[in-house]
């Protein structure tokens, strides 16, 4: 038998053993066993890591933007450079898809290189003043020290998603990924240290969310909270955070819907409606979480994508053949159960899918078959409820306005897809919907330059792009009286 990999926690440039003298088990979502075992960290230890990155933020806002960019230029070269191991471990930890892990160590790499890029980029504003011989300057500065804390569906992207805005800008980083999926990003810890980044920018800690997430989020030292998870997490942190008046960046849940008119390309409208929800089987906060499908199309759209779900190979996610692996844990799988169980009490049919899968090859792990529910209305449970996973509900609209209700209708807002060819409904859909991205003629997925963002209990502050890389500065202004 192998043996089991211990990882310790990374702080201030250091693997250190937690004084908890505990550890968490890392399980295999496919197979539930054990991968490997990281520490349970403590308060203590969190405070430590940010009195770690509060010391070398002192110096590292100093280091000239350019060169802070050479390094995590370097940084997403090794990330590239360790491609199979990463991704490997990836979906042992996550359960994800092989090729979809070795796409998330590729996004990983890239989201730092943006970031680096945008290190010269850093600038203020010189306004003229109501006084005369005055100048007001606007600079832009680094806020300090930086939390964050990422979710279990893409946990090695979302480590540098906020990594790399975050150094770039002059913070230093304390990143706590989940409990569930860990281990890709403590490797980013030996990483940091070989290309020559400084201790104590870097520091990547695992352990209880009530613990050790709140010392974090809670600390006076922490200038800025960034998170990607839950809604009910996100709001609890939001709170913590109040005391300080921390600025805290939240990308939270969604109930994304995919919305196809009567005017769409329904072959481009099914692949995408598949793809979008049961990529990573379903686990993406801007998957196709419910579709709202014209009444003239329908019975022609519902064939296509019925056939095209039941084609999908459910399987081992090392193999390039399967289209979709297992859910991330038990508790996880147990909710897809009581959302399939609850839809039929309310009145909906399974079409496809809907338990988990037979074979002797699913008898452990946390397998769900790909599930299509129809006869769904407007007030069911899984219309309101997110899934996070490969479930979705059917729903039918008549006219513009009843779609443009239903979608609004959620206490989410982070995204939407719209298929039509036709302008001016596209234009009123940019005009009504309550969402933070619409996506047109295509499934879901952001790029770096644009801006992740969401409406409502989505979220608030927004990831990627110029606008996203504003949250990690703080601006100082500069009233410059002067002789004439």
């Amino acid at each position: 038998m192998a043996e089991i990999k211990e990882y310790q926690l990374f702080i201030n440039g250091e693997w250190k053993t937690s004084t908890s003298g505990e550890t968490i088990d890392i399980v295999s979502p496919s197979t539930e066993e054990i991968v490997a075992r990281v520490q349970n960290g403590t308060a203590e230890e969190a405070i430590e890591a940010l009195k770690a990155a509060e010391k070398a933020q002192k110096e590292w806002k100093k280091m000239p933007p350019r060169d802070r960019a050479d390094l995590l230029y370097k940084l997403a070269d090794e990330i590239d450079a360790n491609t199979e191991r990463l991704a490997v471990l990836l979906t042992r930890e996550q359960g994800k898809l092989l090729k979809v892990a070795r796409f998330e160590v590729a996004v990983t790499g890239s989201f730092i290189r943006y970031a680096a890029e945008g290190a010269r980029r850093i600038e203020g504003d010189i306004i003229p003043s109501d006084n005369p011989n005055e100048q007001i300057w606007i600079q832009k500065v680094p806020r300090g020290v930086v939390v964050a804390i990422t979710a279990w569906n893409f946990p090695l992207a979302l480590a540098g998603r906020k990594l790399g805005p975050a150094l770039a800008a002059g913070n230093t980083i304390v990143i706590k990924p989940t409990s569930e999926t860990p281990l890709a990003t403590l490797e980013l810890g030996d990483l940091a240290n070989k290309v020559g980044i400084p201790a104590g920018v870097i520091n990547i800690l695992t352990g209880p969310g009530r613990a050790m997430g709140n010392a974090l989020v809670e600390s006076p030292i922490t200038k800025m909270v960034t998170m990607t998870g839950s809604t009910p997490v996100g709001q609890q942190i939001a709170r913590n955070a109040a005391e300080n008046m921390t600025h805290v960046q939240l990308e939270l849940g969604g109930k994304a819907p995919f919305i196809v008119f009567e005017d769409a390309d329904i072959d481009a409208a099914v692949e995408a409606a598949l793809h979008s929800r049961f990529d990573n089987c379903g686990q993406v906060c801007t998957c196709n979480e419910r579709m709202y499908l014209h009444e003239s199309i329908h019975d022609v759209f519902m064939e296509k994508f019925i056939a095209a779900t039941k084609a999908l190979k459910v399987g081992d996610p090392m193999l390039e053949e399967t289209d979709m692996g297992p859910k991330v844990n038990a508790a996880e799988l147990k909710h897809m159960e009581h959302l399939v169980e609850i839809s039929v009490k309310e009145g909906a049919t399974i079409a496809t899918g809907g338990k988990r899968p037979e074979g002797a090859e699913f008898e452990r792990g946390y397998w769900f078959e790909p599930t299509v529910l129809t006869n769904v209305t407007q007030n069911m449970t899984i219309v309101h409820e997110e899934a996070f996973g490969p479930i979705l509900p059917v729903l039918k609209f008549s006219s513009f306005d009843e779609v443009i209700a239903y979608a609004n209708d959620s206490e989410y807002g982070l995204a939407v897809m719209v298929f039509t060819n036709d302008m001016n409904t596209i234009m009123k859909c940019n005009d009504e919907l309550e969402y933070g991205e619409i996506y047109v003629n295509r499934g879901h997925g952001e790029q770096h330059q644009g801006f992740h963002n969401g409406y409502k209990k989505s979220g608030s502050g927004g990831e990627d792009g110029k606008y996203g890389f504003e949250q990690y500065l703080e601006k100082k202004t500069f009233y410059i009286r002067h002789k004439a």
